[in-house]
């Protein structure tokens, strides 16, 4: 699957950073972004299952 690029300003509230060290996208930033990824992030709005392959 092919995603459009879109340049996605990061502001405050858009990321954390884990325990570990990572950024952690929030679902602020995925709406922001407007589509999903389809990597089964921590925060996905768009419902999408890693394990299943599908949107809920």
């Amino acid at each position: 699957m092919l995603f459009p690029k879109k340049n996605t300003i990061i502001e405050e509230g858009d990321y954390y950073i884990t325990p570990e060290g990572y950024k952690c996208f929030t679902e602020q930033y995925h709406l922001k972004r407007g589509y999903c990824c389809e990597s089964g992030c921590r925060h996905c709005p768009y419902g999408f299952d890693k394990k299943t392959g599908k949107h809920e």
